[in-house]
């Protein structure tokens, strides 16, 4: 079996190593056969950087690296161009500055290049570099994570933010006065900033993040990992001991799900590599990074329930900085993706994208509303989903108290919505149906739990009385709609108190 190119992300080195790679050529001739700007966002770990050295070899005519692959017999090797190649991890504009740090790296280019350059200052001397370079044939001009001085200092230093977000600004306009001396440009990221914000000067940027034509162009098809992984899909099998159609069935509900047009879905490329190097399922992904700042802004705004959301396109057209939406960051940052797609009411539905992201992501949301180590999440949840099958409503209480504990007295919020969220969280963690504020002909329930034999109706009330939230659930008939399903119905009144910062009351009657 050749090499998992785990974290490996030179075309060059993937290729003279024999590792395992996954041919993207065909889609990549799409692009690079016709001349054009092209702007592309997807998630962290996804393979851009990987892609971008993919155009870099490619357009310097190295052919060798492409024996075996689609494309090679299809491009013209004996036509090579210059590749300016700009890679924003790789700068250091957090010990120079970012305008330094891209002075410099114009510098090392004229120095490799033997260029003559006059200009000082950046933007002249970016636009005397790509002419410089086109003397013999026009320029090639890759770059990559372009947002990253600007994601870096989201949060608790946008002054930082705001002055980088400026420099870039001025940075890319040189991009469109520079169309005599480019042949191809690919700019990619993990954010889709405005175009006001970023690029109000290169109007000619083909954007093809949510393009039907693209959607596959990185992450792997359910083709791509039967056909590529084969001999590891046989392995797997032969480890777990699951037949072929139980492991695919299996690895599609870990990994699986990711869209950007609500009709292609793609793997994560990073999860898979490490799923068929360590033989057993794990939350790969997500533990690479969690960005600080959306942490805050979800328990700033109390935001719990992301699963189902319907948005429009608006949603997807900006990423801006002086008013962070929440659901907007989740998309780009690969939390959240489109499930379906409504082209009649151009309507889409956002939902975690698979079993890897949601059971992080609920975890990871208890932890940031409690307060409690993630570590113990998984076994408090195990007993509150014991306890409700055993119609222990005292042992949930207490779970929902030791929570409430951990809090600093600061977080004590006096919402509702604070509480409904660990409330939520919890059950949703279990794998549980849980309805939040589930409308109904004579009000609105707070929470729904459908079990196999049973359904738990729970209405929450802060500094108030169980008594009051029972009494809703039964003259508001929360549970009518069950009541010829065979099932025990189960009224649950729960008051939260903010003085004693705990489940204070909580009563239980069988309707």
């Amino acid at each position: 079996m050749k090499r998992l190119p785990i974290g490996i992300q030179n075309f060059g080195k993937l290729r003279e190593g024999r590792y395992l790679y996954v041919d993207k050529t065909r889609e990549i001739y799409q692009l690079v056969s016709e001349a054009g700007y092209y702007f592309l966002s997807r998630p962290r770990r996804f393979g851009k950087s990987l892609m971008i050295s993919t155009f870099k070899e490619l357009f310097s005519g190295n052919k060798e690296l492409f024996k075996g692959l689609w494309i090679e017999d299809q491009w013209d090797w004996k036509t090579k161009h210059p590749v300016l190649h700009i890679s924003f991890s790789s700068l250091g504009y957090k010990s120079l500055g970012l305008e330094r740090a891209l002075l410099e790296f114009l510098d090392e280019v004229i120095e490799e290049h033997g260029l003559e350059v006059k200009e000082e200052s950046l933007e002249k001397k970016f636009r005397e570099v790509l002419e410089s370079l086109s003397a013999n044939a026009r320029v090639v001009l890759l770059i990559d994570e372009y947002d990253k001085p600007i994601i870096d200092y989201l949060g608790r230093e946008i002054e930082q933010a705001r002055e980088n977000q400026q420099i870039l600004k001025k940075f890319y306009s040189v991009i469109k006065d520079s169309d005599p001396w480019l042949r191809f440009v690919f700019i990619t990221g993990v954010s889709k900033f405005s175009r006001v914000s970023i690029f109000s000067d290169l109007n000619n940027l083909n954007d093809i993040t949510m393009s039907p034509r693209h959607s596959t162009l990185l992450g792997y098809t359910q083709a791509e990992l039967e056909h590529f992984f084969a001999d590891y899909l046989r392995a797997f099998g032969e480890k777990s001991g699951m037949s072929r159609e139980d492991g695919l069935s299996a690895i599609k509900n870990w990994y699986n799900g990711y869209s950007w047009d609500g009709r292609e879905f793609v793997y994560n490329p990073f999860s898979i590599l490490l799923l068929f190097y360590n033989g057993v399922f794990s939350n790969y992904w997500f533990k690479t990074a969690t960005p600080t700042f959306l942490v805050h802004l979800i328990r700033e705004k109390v935001y719990y329930d992301f699963d189902g959301i319907r948005v429009g396109e608006t949603a997807f057209d900006s990423f801006d900085i002086e008013h962070l939406n929440v659901e907007t960051i989740l998309f780009q940052t690969g939390y959240l993706t489109i499930k379906e797609y409504d082209a009649k009411r151009l309507l889409y539905t956002l939902g975690y994208p698979n079993k890897e992201v949601k059971q992080s992501m609920l975890e990871y949301l208890i932890d940031t509303f409690s307060e409690v180590e993630h570590t113990r999440v998984r076994s408090y949840v195990l007993e509150v989903e014991d306890a409700l099958q055993e119609e222990d409503l005292k042992k949930v209480r207490e779970i929902f108290n030791i929570l409430l504990y951990s809090l600093s007295h600061q977080l004590h919020q006096n919402r509702e919505r604070f509480y409904h969220a660990i409330v939520h969280l919890f059950f949703k963690y279990m794998g549980l149906d849980v309805y939040s504020e589930v409308n109904t002909s004579r009000g609105r329930a707070d929470a729904l739990v459908v079990l196999k034999d049973k359904v738990y109706c729970f209405e929450f009330k802060l500094n108030k009385t169980a008594v009051e939230a029972l009494e809703q659930i039964r003259t508001r008939g929360y549970l009518d709609k069950y009541r010829d399903s065979g099932k025990k119905l189960i009224a649950v009144g729960v008051n939260f108190s903010t003085e004693k910062r705990e489940v204070d009351e909580l009563l239980v009657e069988i309707l």
